[in-house]
């Protein structure tokens, strides 16, 4: 069954169960394929996740530590509900994006995968469903949960779990689907364990970049991370920074409804990032080191130039290393456009102006989170350009990761 397949419905409204296809939930982005001439664009989806968790016991396996390995296993068998969670800190009591059932397909993508017999088939068949459902060329894939790793209470860990997902996503993931990439995360608790990974994966086929877990109390700007950003710089590999979720940092934990914790946390890791990076200098101490920020929308971005740049004006003392107001180096790095906030269509298209969207937005979809977008949602904007469009779709993607003459594949 394929995403045109006559089995796969197309209907106004569906009933989705956590055991919908993936193709019949989203037959409905067809339409948006179809009215914009979508095969004809390079669309790469920058952001998208497949439930790691789905795969746990297998990639624990890919743990260094003998010792670390026997504890999960030990975790797994004795522990009904860490069959799928042993070490890690996902809160899984306090999951609520599935809006009491009303979005199942967020709670689990339990679907029938005929034929698969491994969680790493079956990963690799549940994206190949999402990216041609879509009129997606090229997707690149992140975990969910691990999102949070950065928050993990025993750094220690983090920096296992993490080195053992990388070598069992590309081990087993990124040989099975070359429309699949990658940008691996960084044992950003232990700096010296970023520059091996780096070192370990560079050259990996699929690995595009390297991903920064947003959500941590780090600071970017630690002399630390220099080698880091040098290596990356050196390889030409961007720099991504993925927010995720927190409810219970010192301003999310006085908040009383997911809403309001959701709509602030995956925004404000990412200033807080972004506001360290550029008021140290790290554009000038890396100038050809591409940055992006992935999964905090774009209606903050506004608001980071004037607030950043005003204060710059009246104290630049406190950024040395600063030769041109914050708000320059802000338009010189990338963003990708989900969940792009699209209330207010003046308030959106000052934004994109102010980012020059044209040429630093990158498509994604965020698929499966409960507030995925569709390419379609590119091509509706009324107030950017065909060629903007086709930047935002799939070209700069191009440009940032150099994908070379890859194009349209789907027909």
């Amino acid at each position: 069954m394929t995403a045109t397949d006559p089995s796969v419905r197309r209907l106004p409204t569906q009933e989705i169960t956590t055991g919908t296809d993936t193709r019949e939930i989203l037959a409905n982005a067809r339409r948006d394929t179809e009215r914009y001439g979508l095969d004809d664009y390079l669309i790469v989806d920058v952001d998208s996740h497949h439930v790691e968790l789905d795969s746990w016991p297998e990639i624990l396996g890919y743990l260094d530590s003998p010792v670390m390995r026997d504890t999960a296993q030990q975790m797994m068998r004795n522990w009904p509900q860490a069959s799928h969670l042993a070490l890690h800190n996902h809160p899984p009591g306090l999951t609520m994006q599935d809006v009491s059932g009303r979005i199942p397909h967020q709670a689990s993508l339990g679907e029938e995968t005929p034929g698969t017999t491994s969680g790493a088939d079956r990963d690799v068949t549940l994206v190949r469903r999402a990216m041609d459902a879509m009129s997606i060329d090229l997707q690149v894939v992140f975990p969910q949960p691990m999102l949070e790793t950065g928050l993990h209470p025993q750094p220690e860990v983090a920096t296992a779990l993490l080195a053992a997902y990388n070598r069992w996503f590309t081990a087993e993931i990124l040989p099975r689907e070359p429309r699949i990439r990658t940008m691996l995360g960084l044992p950003f608790e232990n700096p010296d364990a970023c520059l091996a990974t780096i070192e370990e994966f560079g050259d990996t086929p699929g690995v595009i970049g390297f991903l920064v877990t947003s959500q941590r109390h780090a600071g970017v700007h630690r002399n630390a991370y220099m080698p880091v950003y040098r290596e990356l710089e050196r390889r030409g590999l961007p720099i991504g920074f993925h927010a995720g979720p927190n409810q219970a940092d010192s301003m999310t934990s006085t908040m009383n409804r997911f809403l309001s914790a959701h709509a602030m946390s995956f925004v404000t890791c990412n200033m807080t990032h972004m506001t360290n990076w550029v008021v140290n200098g790290i554009p000038e101490r890396f100038p050809q080191l591409k940055t992006i920020w992935i999964e905090s929308g774009l209606a903050w971005l506004p608001f980071m130039m004037q607030r950043l740049d005003h204060e710059y004006y009246m104290r630049s003392s406190d950024a040395p290393l600063l030769t041109r107001p914050p708000s320059h180096y802000i338009r010189e790095m990338y963003f990708t456009s989900q969940p792009m906030e699209w209330t207010d269509d003046k308030l959106l298209a000052a934004t994109l102006e102010a980012i020059d969207a044209e040429n630093s937005l990158m498509y994604s979809s965020d698929w499966p989170h409960w507030d995925f977008d569709v390419p379609g949602r590119i091509a509706a904007l009324p107030f950017v350009s065909e060629h903007g469009k086709r930047n935002i779709l799939g070209e700069t993607a191009r440009k940032v990761f150099e994908l070379g003459d890859v194009g349209p594949s789907r027909r």
